[in-house]
């Protein structure tokens, strides 16, 4: 059988990697001693998640909910969420930070006419939990100078910090980990606002894999939250525990974008 595909590069940076790694050999472990074919040893981290998320191959990965709801060319099936234990964080759910330079300005209105850093259009908690918290204060269809695209939530946070940028929103869980491994970014930092709430980045699989691996992967995961041995690397990702579902726990983030477009803010300007 064809070999399938894992990624977790959703949070996969620094010690993460490691903790990732070690997760996913027992997941591997576990779908292999319940015969299910073609499951990879390794992780893929040779091609952007958003490349992975469109292979049909796809056999474990986990997705921004904003693309999840937004992108019908995405061919996938929701296996779980995953629920965090960071600030802001908890049930299922997260929030982002909007932060800007710890010297700047303290209030959101105070950044009319400056650069915002988001690490992608299709970011849930880089552009839809900002454009949704800045709509109300647009005018026109506008509020920032310019917009500038970092790749990342990691390169936001670099950014303002050189100076590039003024003002992003970023993830509760990239907060923390960026707070963990790089306290002196988070140290030139001040948190203006907090964002709606949202439901933290799904683990997911290809619409074409087979029901018995999806139920192989549900009780890998199961396993693997609840292993004492996998404790040190659960704590390196936030992660406590899991929530089963569907895409049903995302229907409020489109909410949220036909909210911005009906206060006539439909992209973050």
């Amino acid at each position: 059988m064809k070999q399938r595909v894992a990624s977790l590069g959703m949070y996969d940076h620094g010690p993460q990697q490691a903790a990732n790694d070690r997760l996913w050999n027992e997941i591997a472990r576990i779908l292999g001693a319940r015969g299910i074919k073609g499951v990879p040893r390794h992780l893929d981290r040779s091609r952007t998640v958003q490349t992975l998320w469109h292979d049909p191959d796809l056999l474990f990965g986990q997705i921004c909910g904003f693309p999840l709801i937004s992108d019908p060319s995405l061919k996938l099936r929701v296996l779980a969420t995953p629920v965090y234990d960071t600030p802001a964080s908890g049930l299922g759910l997260h929030r982002s930070f909007l932060v800007a330079r710890h010297d700047d300005a303290p209030t959101l209105p105070a950044y009319r006419g400056r650069a915002a850093a988001i690490n992608g259009t299709d970011s849930n908690t880089g552009m839809n939990l900002f454009r949704a918290i800045v709509a109300p204060l647009a005018d026109g269809g506008r509020f920032f100078g310019t917009v500038l695209q970092t790749g990342s939530h990691r390169e936001s946070v670099a950014a303002i910090v050189r100076g590039d940028a003024d003002i992003a929103a970023i993830d509760s869980v990239t907060f923390a980990a960026v707070k963990r491994d790089s306290p002196e970014q988070i140290d030139a930092l001040r948190i203006l606002a907090t964002t709606a709430e949202s439901a933290t980045p799904p683990f997911v699989t290809s619409r074409a894999t087979p029901i018995e691996a999806v139920a192989a992967l549900r009780l890998a995961l199961a396993q693997v939250v609840a292993d004492p041995g996998l404790a040190a690397a659960r704590d390196a990702l936030f992660l406590r525990d899991i929530i089963t579902g569907g895409t049903e726990r995302y229907a409020p983030l489109r909410s949220l974008e036909i909210e911005a477009v009906v206060a006539g803010y439909p992209e973050l300007l």
